[in-house]
């Protein structure tokens, strides 16, 4: 019998350019309990010392806005099959909740965010990395719905946040991480074959990995 191997699977690309919608189609659809979604955005930095006007001005599309050390952590936990208390990050406040989300023992972990590849120790560990290619102004379009409807942003405020570090921190980052992307979708989280091929795969790695207990 091999020793069992946690599946980490990453999916990056711009914000609202269909991550998040990519990976949870793919877990709903392949109906396993053996398979998670985490999102990097759990892990942004907690800075709830210091007074929310200052908390909005970090620039959150920066790689050190996000507490990549404590994701790294977790994914070698759960490698080992140890269960990790993932933080719950409140975006409208820009602060960590107190609460946290168990997560632990499962086969597959789809990683989804806008900045995963950007960390080599955390692509290392990555067994399939995914990137989202979809058009940025349909990003920014999604994104200014989001944020007003769930973050309680104001349209101002979001196109300022856009043009002030959300497209130049993908221009300067995210964009030029693409190159170690072992798969590229166009068309954002509804490429329905990008789907299709991506289940086969995961089903593949299931698969095999319950043939080698």
């Amino acid at each position: 019998m091999t020793d069992k191997k946690t599946i980490i699977i990453g999916i990056s690309g711009a914000s609202a350019s269909g991550k998040s919608l990519l990976a949870n189609t793919i877990v709903n659809e392949l109906g396993s309990d053996q398979v998670v979604v985490i999102s990097e955005d759990s892990y942004y930095k907690d800075h709830s010392s210091i007074p929310f006007e200052e908390r909005a001005q970090i620039n959150y599309d920066h790689p050190n806005s996000l507490d990549h050390e404590l994701l790294f952590q977790h994914l070698l936990q759960l490698q080992q099959g140890q269960t990790i208390a993932v933080p719950i990050y409140n975006h409208s406040k820009h602060l960590r909740e107190k609460e946290t989300r168990a997560i632990g023992q499962h086969t597959i972990i789809v990683l989804e965010g806008i900045l995963l590849f950007v960390e080599k120790n955390l692509r290392d560990l990555m067994d399939i990395r995914i990137f989202m290619e979809t058009a940025l102004d349909i990003c920014l379009i999604r994104r200014m719905k989001r944020d007003m409807k769930e973050r309680g942003r104001s349209l101002d405020a979001v196109i300022k946040q856009y043009e002030e570090t959300v497209r130049p921190m993908y221009l300067q980052f995210i964009e030029p991480s693409k190159r170690y992307a072992d798969i590229i979708v166009p068309r954002g989280g509804g490429n329905r074959i990008a789907i299709d091929m991506i289940k086969a795969k995961m089903r593949e790695l299931l698969g095999n990995h319950y043939k080698s207990e």
